[in-house]
Parts: C-alpha cells; sequence; structure tokens
C-alpha cells in the first residue's frame, strides 16, 4: 500500500501525529503541505492522509487551499485527523465536502485531542495533563491506523450538534478575516532579531524590517511565531506574557525549519 501523509502544523502537534501513524503504516510518506505543490500528488499514493489541527472551529486555511488543488486519482483512499483541543465541531464533515467537490472521498476522518497551543484563551495546561493527553492520541492513533490498512470506511467524527451550528457559523465569519487577525501581534523588549519567527512561519508571513518581525497581514493564526520565539518575546493582545509557551515536546525547531532559508531582511 503506497501512504503518504500531507500534514499542517505551527507548533508539532499534527506532525508528531502524523510521524506517529506513519510508523503505524509501515513507514509512509510524510510531506508538509507548506513545502508541497497539491499537483505534486498527481503521482497518486493508493493512500492520502491529511492531518492538520482544527484552526477557529474548521479546517485550516492552508489546508483549504491544498484540498482544493489536489490532484489525485478518484479511487485513492482518503483518510483525515484533526487535531484539537476539544472541540472538532464540523471541521471533518467540512474537510468531507471539500474532498467531494474534487470527486474525492473521505473514508476515515478522526478527531484527535492534544494540548492547546491557542495561546490567547490560556496555556496547554498541567504536564501531567499533556503527557495522558499524549498517552490517549497514540492509542487511538493505533486504532485509527487499524481502520486505514484494513481500507475501513466509517463516518467521520464529529462534535455535539449545537457545537456543530454555532461553531460553524462563527468559522464562516471569521474565515476572511484570519488573515488580518495578526495585528494583534507585538514584540517586547527581549526580542534579539534572531529571525526564527519569519523562518517558522508556515504562512511565509513575517518579514523582518531593520531586524525587527512585522506581520504582513497573510495570517494562519497557527502561532508558530509566538511559541516557538527562544526569548518568548512575541506577544498576541494583553494577556499572553503570562502564559506558558508551547510546542509538542518530540518535535523540535529543526524539524519545523527543514530546508528553510533564513528570512530576508528589507530595510
Amino acid at each position: 500500500m503506497s501512504t503518504t501523509i500531507f500534514y499542517y502544523t505551527g507548533t508539532g502537534n499534527a506532525l508528531w501525529a502524523a510521524r506517529t501513524i506513519s510508523d503505524a503504516l509501515g513507514g509512509a510518506e510524510v510531506a508538509s503541505i507548506s513545502e508541497t505543490r497539491a499537483t505534486q500528488t498527481s503521482r497518486t499514493p493508493s493512500t492520502i492522509g491529511l492531518v492538520f489541527p482544527v484552526h477557529i472551529w474548521g479546517v485550516p486555511r492552508a489546508m483549504v487551499r491544498f484540498v482544493s488543488t489536489l490532484t489525485a486519482h478518484p479511487q485513492s483512499t482518503f483518510f483525515a485527523i484533526a487535531v484539537n483541543a476539544g472541540q472538532v465541531a464540523n471541521t471533518l464533515v467540512q474537510l468531507e465536502h471539500l474532498l467531494k467537490k474534487r470527486d474525492l472521498v473521505l473514508s476515515l476522518g478522526f478527531e484527535l485531542r492534544m494540548p492547546s497551543n491557542y495561546i490567547p484563551w490560556g496555556g496547554p495546561g498541567p504536564r501531567e495533563r499533556q503527557e495522558e493527553l499524549f498517552r490517549q492520541a497514540e492509542n487511538k492513533i493505533s486504532r485509527i491506523a487499524s481502520h486505514v490498512m484494513q481500507k475501513n470506511h466509517l463516518p467521520v467524527e464529529r462534535g455535539p450538534l449545537w457545537q456543530r451550528m454555532v461553531f460553524s457559523a462563527l468559522y464562516r465569519l471569521t474565515y476572511s478575516r484570519v488573515s488580518s487577525m495578526d495585528s494583534s501581534f507585538w514584540v517586547d523588549e527581549r526580542c534579539n532579531q534572531c529571525g526564527i519567527c519569519g523562518r517558522i512561519c508556515p504562512a511565509g508571513n513575517i518579514s523582518l524590517i531593520q531586524g525587527n518581525p512585522v506581520w504582513q497581514h497573510g495570517c494562519e493564526q497557527c502561532f508558530a511565531c509566538l511559541q516557538w520565539c527562544p526569548q518568548e518575546a512575541i506577544q498576541y493582545g494583553k494577556k499572553t506574557p503570562g502564559y506558558e509557551r508551547y510546542h509538542h515536546p518530540a518535535v523540535t525547531l529543526k524539524d519545523l525549519l527543514g530546508g528553510k532559508a533564513s528570512t530576508t531582511e528589507h530595510t
């Protein structure tokens, strides 16, 4: 079974999930959508996985764009894992519809609960709780892999009806505004102009102007810039200076930077 797993991640939860299910499937190819053009999937693996975080109770805009230009054989088997902090809402139903527009079928769709990285609402929680979530996620991924290998076709997982109705409406209302939500980022005096924020941003949304990060209003709200800043100098709104930073402990900065070039400085 030829399998490729495409992932989108900001702080490593989805990358960890993609790697974990790859291992469970016997070593599937793992590729970042930030570094892969969707049309490159024309080599058509027989099984395609999509692993991504839930953003504002729906499919991240980057994954929407990827799926919308995806080239794959109609008989390819698709599965998805939506990483979230407890509110998957209608995300996987939405993905199912996006694929259907491409005449592609989502055979399996699972939500995977992980520590929260949406820092405007607080930190990731106690370490003991984080470890428990990791254990539960690893066990669930083993079950997901079994379904994938057996080529099962199951209804996608979804939140309760009220959540699907309310949060789906909020997703639609905010979708077009996400790119400009970076206006709430700011940098405190600890910034040493290392440029990691610009290099880590999967959207390429941060430029260095005279050494200082400037957001270009193409934000995806992944918070990679804030969570990976070595100095914890990047803030969002008023409360984040008091919140703990988070990225998945098994994912390193090097894993996400990969072969990315340094951010170009503009003067």
